[in-house]
């Protein structure tokens, strides 16, 4: 059986906090790839306000064991207050690729 695997979903201010963060996590051995995508743009509630801005979203693969260790090594290194963290299973794909995502995380 394939060890778990699981999509992390998180943004960043710009795309090269989102690419610092996403090679900090590789050099961790904490997630197998990270995919930035720039120029998104966040509406959403904050402090009571609605804010519109610009962001990168980071999407990394992972095992899901490695969810919480993610997390931590975000919010650690994160320059918001409260950053996107967000998981989600990977219920299926291709058995190869989901098995380099073991191996790349193995410590």
């Amino acid at each position: 059986m394939a060890t778990p695997a699981s999509l992390i979903y998180m943004t960043a201010a710009d795309g090269a906090a989102a690419k610092a963060l996403g090679r900090d996590l590789l050099g961790a051995r904490l997630v197998a790839c990270a995919n930035v995508i720039e120029g998104m743009t966040p509406i959403f509630r904050w402090e009571g306000e609605v804010v519109e801005g610009s962001e990168a979203v980071l999407i990394v693969k992972t095992r899901s064991s490695l969810i919480e260790a993610v997390t931590r090594f975000v919010q650690e290194r994160h320059s918001y207050d409260c950053p996107c963290v967000v998981a989600l299973p990977i219920e299926g794909g291709n058995p190869a690729f989901l098995a380099w995502i073991a191996e790349e995380t193995e410590r």
